[in-house]
This record gives C-alpha cells, structure tokens and sequence, in this order.
C-alpha cells in the first residue's frame, strides 16, 4: 500500500536528513493512506516554527503519480521550487510539477496559489481532482483576500469616460459620497463603512448601463447581504479607495472542498471556527487525526492576577505601562509583548521605552538579547521563526476582534440577522484559534506568560481562553531572578 511505502522510503531518506520532527512518519502514512482512499481527511498538526510538513506530503507524492492539486503561497512555492524538491532529487526522489494556467497532463502535480484556486473552480477546472490544502486555517482569509475588489479615483475616472451619458450623475454622486466619507471619519487613519443611498443609487444606474469596465462589473456582482463595503481615506489628498470583501468565501464557492477529495492540514492546534466552517460548507471532514508534541505539555508560569480593570476603562493603559515595567524588570532574555490597538500600543511602546531605553522595539526583528517587543498578534506569528525564543510573552489585550473594523462589523451583523451568538459562533473562536500557536516558542523556551487583560478573570467565556492555555500553573506574585 502506498502509506507502507511511503513510511520506508522516508524512513530510509531521514537517516541522512539532519531533521528532528517526530511527525515525518506519521504524517506520511496519513497522507498516502488519503491519497490512496479519495477521501476528505483533515490533520491537526502541533503549533512549530516553520513548516514541517513538507517531507510527510511529498513523499507519497513521489511514490505515485498523482493528479492532485497543490494549493500554495508564492513563498510556499518557492520554497518547493528552490529548497523541497531539489532536497527530494539530491536522494533519488522526483516530482514532476506543473504551474501553468490550465490543467497538466496525468501525473503531473498541479500548483496553485489561491487566486489561480478560485479561477481554476469558477472554470471547472479541477474535475474532481484531490485538493492538498496547507495551512487550511488560512483559506478562507486567503481566498479573502484573493477575492477583494478594490475601486480608486482612477476607475471613477474610467467609468465617466465609459458612460459620457452618465458622466455628471457619477461626479456629484462621487463628490457627494466623498464629502459624506470624510466628515464621518474620526480620525485619519479611520476605515468608514460604505453604505446607504448613495450606494444603491449607484447600483441601480450602473444596472441599466450595460456593459461595464473592471472593477465595476465585479462590484455590480456583489450581494450586500454577503460582502463588506467600506472606504480607506487620504487626508493629504483628499481621495479614498473603495474595497469590497466577501462576508464567507466558502459560501461564494460553494462545493469546492465537497466536490472534490481533500487532504487539510491545520498547525494552529485550535479547529472550532474550522470545523464550523467546513460543516457550513457541507465538507466536514471523514477523517481527523490530532499530532501532539511532548515538549509542548509542559505546564506554563502564568501570571495572571484576579482583580485587573478591563480594556475599556480609563485606567487600563496606564495599569498595563506598570504592569509591563514590573515583569520586564531584571529579565535577560527577549519579552514579547501583544496587543491589537495600534493606539494603545504605541503609547505602551514610549512608556517603556523612556524607563528601558533601546531595548524595547515596535515589531523589529533585530532585538538585543534581553529586548522589548510590542506588536499584533498576527505580526508575532508571522515573524516569530526569525526571532529568538522569547523569555516571556506578555499579553496586553486578547486577540478579541473590533467591531470597529468595517469587515469584523458587516459578519457580525449578518449572523445578528440570523439570529446566531456572534461572539462565541465567530469573535471567540477566532481568538482562540491563534493562541496555542503563539505560546508554542514560548513553551520551548520554558519561558513565562503574563496575561494582562481583565476579561480574562472578569469575563464567563474566559474560562475558554484559560483551557487553551492549557496546560499552566499559576503564578501568584513575581519574584526577582
């Protein structure tokens, strides 16, 4: 079978392959054991710094000429291109690949990035081919962002020169919606939700124009039920951008993991707003299988206190400023510290910075030994395999989603209507999803995690946030080195 095969001819290759992962075994029996089957399998791989995986899917993959689909990112590709495949062909291994626009021929690997992903289905391309989706916690905020449409001065300019019928209705609905953008902002950098009559107005003349150029025909296409709408302003020269962005890609791509056999790998350790996903999608996995790591059970040092004042009070930036200086004092090795708000964090960022000086940087991937770091959650795990393994992780604010973000505001609103529980159906399980994957340089490390946010002790659904941290111990008070 090819699982057997696949389990020795890698097991042969790891002898003289300086990799440590205890998974590449295992992985590679589950990927031939789904290549082989065609069935739907979805593997929770642990949280680790880089991507893992790579030996345990090709293998099998090597083994037996497929005709399976490969959806990657450019880096992805490159990293196939330039480091796996020749690292396969120094031992004997070959994979014939192919990364042209329309279908290879049998036996040939197909490479995707999502957007080709997204024609590849909308032509029916891909004929009940096997998809092998990495980083599938990913796809629908890939194909997101594949899937926007964006709308600037120039392509009003286009349109008024394509519709010389229509070329003043356009302009004072423009100027219009322009006056009525910037007077709603409340700060420079606000993104204000687009909406309302001046929208439908445009809608309905752009209904009866016939033919359209791009982008407008795409933005004729939308369903305001099922897109978020809102406007990015230049104050220095008074324009804005207009973006468009699917509520739920998945519901616009209906059938494109239940049509086809599909092999999901997930490396966040937390799949309940996935597996929502997938059984919204009517693409709920056969089979699931959970990897674990020993050195990722050691309890973690948690420094969380009882009685902290939450996020929203007057208080809290300056609670958080002693905070932060308490922990980082006398500690040699490198502090991360997260939170989302931009604001908070830069004035944080200065706090520290005029108490420990150069040390203490604003997402920098060049810190000293014992340095500071403040930055968003999303830049610590994009970064975090090029940074050192952090002493401490303190977490200012939980990876809670703002509703003043136009896209968060529009999906939320949409599940109000269907009467669903917003936060604990979209706002919670997405903040969970990325915290075992954040801790997992710091449990290596042996490192200690603070927690800084009320909500934690001051909130029922805290309780969930505290069983992802699993497993911890707490720490009571902080103690000198």
């Amino acid at each position: 079978m090819l699982e057997a095969q696949a389990h020795s001819h890698l097991k042969t290759l790891l002898r003289h392959d300086d990799s440590n992962w205890p998974h590449h075994l295992t992985l590679s029996r589950l990927v031939g054991r789904s290549l082989r089957r065609g069935d739907r399998t979805l593997l929770r791989l642990p949280p680790s710094p880089g991507e893992r995986w790579w030996l345990g899917l090709l293998m099998p993959l090597c083994l037996q000429p497929s005709s399976a689909v490969l959806v990657l990112t450019e880096r992805q590709k490159r990293r196939l291109l330039q480091v796996e495949l020749p690292r396969l062909k120094s031992q004997g291994y070959r994979l014939a690949c192919w990364s042209g626009p329309s279908p290879p021929a049998s036996g040939q690997l197909w490479l995707l990035d999502h957007k080709d992903l997204i024609r590849a289905y909308r032509n029916q391309q891909l004929k009940q081919r096997p998809l092998l989706i990495p980083d599938i916690d990913q796809l629908s905020s890939r194909l997101r962002l594949h899937m926007a449409i964006r709308i600037d001065a120039s392509h009003w300019e286009e349109l008024r020169q394509a519709l010389p019928q229509a070329d003043q209705v356009l302009l004072d609905l423009y100027e219009r919606m322009t006056r009525q953008l910037f007077q709603d902002a409340t700060r420079p950098d606000a993104r204000v939700r687009l909406d309302g009559s001046a929208v439908q107005k445009l809608r309905d003349l752009l209904g009866v124009m016939g033919s359209l150029p791009s982008p407008w025909a795409d933005f004729l296409a939308t369903s305001i039920n099922q897109w978020a709408s809102w406007a990015e302003l230049d104050h220095q020269l008074l324009q804005w951008s207009w973006c468009l962005e699917p509520l739920e890609p998945l519901e616009l791509l209906p059938g494109l993991l239940r049509e086809n056999p599909t092999l999901m790998l997930s490396q966040t350790g937390e799949t309940s707003r996935l597996d929502k996903e997938l059984l919204d999608a009517e693409s709920a996995p056969d089979v699931t299988a959970s990897l674990r790591e020993a050195e990722l059970e050691e309890p973690l040092p948690l420094f969380a206190p009882r009685r902290q004042p939450l996020p929203n009070t007057e208080i809290y930036a300056q609670h958080l400023l002693e905070q932060c200086r308490r922990l980082v004092l006398g500690r040699t090795g490198l502090t991360i510290v997260l939170l989302d708000d931009p604001a908070l964090r830069r004035t944080l960022t200065a706090g520290l910075a005029a108490e420990f000086g150069m040390r203490v940087q604003e997402q920098s991937t060049t810190p000293e030994a014992n340095g500071v770091i403040s930055s968003s959650w999303s830049w610590w795990l994009q970064h975090q395999e090029h940074l050192p393994e952090p002493d401490q992780l303190i977490v200012g604010l939980l990876p809670i989603a703002s509703l003043s973000d136009p896209l968060t505001a529009a999906r939320v609103e949409r599940l109000k209507r269907l009467g669903n529980d917003w936060f604990r159906s979209l706002l919670l399980p997405e903040a969970l999803r990325l915290i075992p994957a954040a801790l997992a340089p710091l449990r290596r490390s042996g490192g200690r995690l603070a927690v800084l946010d009320g909500r934690l002790r001051g909130r029922s659904w805290g309780d969930q946030v505290l069983q992802r941290l699993e497993p911890w111990q707490p720490l009571q008070r902080l103690l000198p080195d």
